[in-house]
């Protein structure tokens, strides 16, 4: 825990291979903050400089108010590494699979009178867009259904990596077999050990940069399910509720929203209302439960 003493020259370790300061960590804190929307607590010293030391490394900077210095003065190519260094990407195929087929369902009823349009506004490194792709291809049982799913996320740098699709096998090991086979490529020679998710796949997604705590977002359209999960634990409270209004002003009024399992919208009852664990549907339409189709059950086992 960080002492609450203010001098400027408190080392947070005096093993540290580079100079690295209680004021340090608190402008890194509040940076982080005022760019992403990230709160770090005073616990996270340690994985804030064992992350951002590798940049000084690179940059052959001999202290940290040296980089901040850099940060300060504007350097943007250098902000989106300190920000996809600050942020977790943990993610994989088929995290919290009831989700799944509950958007099949929904976008099946919607696609009817035209194209259905899904957002994943977390997107990280492409399981989750990727796996909204094959859920859908599945059952439309057509690489060309009429979907089209947005996937952003803060961070271009794992964006580039969920844009070109490539994976070590080990991400899709514990796939049925028979998914992994419709739907990936198996790599040889210099890329034997890894899987690229099928051209057709990746058609139905477009990849786009984006903070959500930007004041003006590009898109214009509104969605029919938007997949926000595992994203508001890391707000504070009145930024979950800006990021979240914002969201809501781009989801159809009969749209579904999903977070993660261990977020919840109570503070937000007036917003919207729960139609199954860790959905919401816009506060004022009817909340059918969302069941899911059976027919999913095998490709999200």
């Amino acid at each position: 825990m960080i002492s609450d003493n203010r001098n400027t020259t408190d080392r947070v370790s005096d093993t540290h291979e580079f100079m690295f300061t209680l004021a340090d960590f608190r402008q890194i804190c509040r940076l982080i903050y005022e760019r992403a929307g990230i709160r770090l607590s005073d616990t996270k010293t340690s994985m804030v400089y064992s992350r951002l030391s590798r940049r000084l490394r690179v940059l052959g900077l001999a202290t940290f108010a040296e980089y901040l210095q850099l940060l300060e003065q504007g350097n943007e190519a250098e902000w989106t590494v300190f920000v996809g260094s600050l942020t977790t990407h943990l993610t994989f195929f088929y995290r919290e699979p009831h989700h799944f087929p509950i958007m099949v369902e929904h976008v099946a009823a919607r696609a009817r009178g035209g194209r259905a349009l899904l957002w994943s506004c977390a997107t990280s490194t492409g399981e989750e867009p990727y796996t909204m792709a094959i859920a859908v291809a599945e059952h439309f049982e057509s690489f060309h259904p009429p979907v089209r799913i947005l996937a952003t996320d803060v961070d271009t740098g794992v964006l580039e990596m969920a844009s070109e699709g490539v994976y070590p096998f080990d991400r899709v090991r514990d796939l049925p077999e028979k998914t992994v086979k419709k739907y990936f490529l198996k790599g040889n020679g210099e890329h034997t050990g890894f899987v690229r998710v099928r051209p057709e796949l990746q058609q139905m997604i477009r990849f786009q940069q984006l903070n959500l705590l930007s004041p003006v977002w590009p898109m214009k359209e509104q969605y029919d399910a938007i997949f926000c999960r595992n994203v508001m634990i890391y707000f504070d409270r009145p930024t979950q509720q800006k990021v979240l209004n914002k969201c809501l002003r781009h989801l159809k009024p009969d749209g579904l929203f999903f977070t993660g399992h261990s977020e919840n919208l109570n503070y937000a009852a007036d917003l919207v209302q729960s139609c199954g664990n860790t959905v919401y549907r816009p506060r004022g339409t009817e909340a059918q439960p969302a069941r899911g189709l059976n027919c999913f059950r095998e490709c999200s086992a």
